[in-house]
């Protein structure tokens, strides 16, 4: 049976015979077709009839319609009722903006609004550097889309994109207490989306460019960070690249090797991949080959892309080539940002002793991590119902903090790897295992020390 995921829970309003007994055969229906039952609830009970809540987790949504198909055979039951517990959490949104200021009397308004709201804008126009002090910009980030690479959705729109865009916004405010904003742009040209970005700026602190595709994305962020004063971080590129990084720094605790020594594999030569390898060979390694649809690149073949051509020309320095399964051999990582399935786990063999397997394609990965635990030493992928997930709200909170606090301008290298060693040194020496290389989303101090390193201030 496939694993079942919180994603796809739903809860089924049943009415039943007025026989508790029935609970029972409702649960094993559930079970028979691998669903996981996490509540039932009798919520009525008369002489005649039962009214009965059961709440189970399913696959995905084919899976969740089966278990409906099952309960709804039982004999004495009927399914009244499906919700979906996904779409009852977005209904409405998931974001909202309160007031931080009581607005009860006239008094009040006289301070928080006209007249006494003038005299503030009077000094931020005399000292205009006050402004991250007496408004929300100092802790304000614009999470910008042009919804052209949402998840692993593909270029499904801005408005598509505003459920993740806002679950971002969410994020930055529950692990890092940052006031995030959606901005989903109608737009997919470079040019608009630079300008309305730049527009947009002086009521921000800071700028994360979010699901935008490459290489387009390449060139906004290129540019933002050249004309904006305030810090502009594409979390798809780098704050992936900060906990792969992070990641690979505690695996290669785990099977005594060194980074620097080691070779490896990136699958995906994307946004994400770029920076991937951008971090890895600023972290000292010497060996990495990028790997996308056609095979390996390489600086000798004269027809790859401009983007491509300058990756290949920064990686592969013994020039190999072919496909991905011919590069695997003698490697000692992978790395997958790329497709899902495209890693047969009997390659994994074919790989250097104690193999590292990072296989990060959302939601299905580039192999089976199950799979890929029966050859690989330490396994890593994206997803929430394996070990070691590879997430990024370990790092862009913190980033984001770090940047915020220290009024930075612009977001460094050396601050990328800062962040990266901040999150590996969270596992302790006695904590740390094959599958415990990173720490979990929800450790307490992760942002904290994440944020410090981004700010130069040490652990704090």
């Amino acid at each position: 049976m496939a694993a079942t995921a919180s994603s796809y829970s739903i809860t089924m309003r049943l009415y039943t015979a007025p026989d508790h007994g029935v609970v029972g055969a409702v649960a094993t229906a559930i079970a028979s077709q691998g669903g996981v039952v996490t509540a039932i609830d009798v919520t009525d009970s008369r002489h005649d009839r039962l009214v009965v809540d059961v709440t189970c987790s399913a696959a995905d949504a084919e899976h969740s319609k089966d278990l409906v198909s099952s309960v709804d055979g039982v004999d004495g039951v009927t399914v009244h009722k499906v919700s979906d517990r996904t779409f009852l959490l977005h209904l409405g949104g998931k974001i909202s903006v309160e007031s931080k200021v009581p607005l009860r009397t006239r008094d009040d308004l006289s301070m928080a609004y006209t007249p006494g709201v003038g005299r503030v804008s009077m000094a931020i126009h005399d000292n205009p550097e006050d402004v991250r002090k007496l408004t929300i910009k100092g802790n304000s980030v614009a999470v910008v889309t042009d919804g052209s690479a949402v998840l692993g959705l593909g270029n499904i729109g801005p408005g598509a994109a505003m459920p993740v865009m806002e679950g971002k916004a969410a994020l930055f405010k529950r692990f890092a207490d940052i006031d995030a904003w959606p901005i989903c742009l109608a737009s997919q040209d470079t040019d608009e989306i630079v300008k309305a970005v730049e527009m947009i700026a002086p009521g921000f602190g800071g700028i994360n460019l979010e699901d935008i595709a490459a290489p387009r994305c390449f060139e906004i962020e290129k540019r933002l960070r050249e004309s904006l004063d305030i810090p502009v971080f594409h979390d798809d590129q780098h704050g992936t690249a900060i906990v792969v990084l992070a990641a690979l720094t505690n695996a290669m605790r785990c099977v005594d090797k060194k980074l620097t020594e080691v070779r490896i594999v990136v699958s995906g030569a994307g946004a994400a991949g770029t920076a991937i390898v951008t971090l890895l060979l600023a972290a000292g390694a010497q060996d990495v080959v990028v790997v996308d649809r056609e095979g390996a690149l390489s600086a000798d073949d004269s027809t790859l892309s401009a983007a491509h051509a300058q990756l290949a020309g920064a990686t592969n320095p013994r020039r190999v080539t072919g496909s991905l399964q011919e590069v695997l051999v003698g490697a000692d990582v992978f790395v997958g940002v790329s497709a899902p399935g495209i890693l047969d786990p009997q390659w994994i063999p074919t790989m250097a002793e104690k193999p590292v397997v990072f296989a990060l394609a959302n939601p299905d990965p580039e192999v089976d991590p199950a799979e890929a635990g029966k050859y690989a030493a330490v396994v890593a992928s994206g997803r929430s119902d394996y070990p070691n997930q590879i997430n990024n709200v370990l790092a862009f909170p913190g980033v984001f903090r770090g940047l915020l606090d220290a009024g930075a301008s612009h977001v460094t290298t050396d601050m990328l790897l800062r962040a990266a060693q901040a999150i590996a040194d969270t596992v302790s020496e006695e904590e740390l295992h094959a599958a415990f290389i990173i720490p979990s989303v929800f450790h307490t101090d992760v942002t904290k020390r994440v944020a410090n390193a981004i700010s130069g201030r040490g652990e704090g």
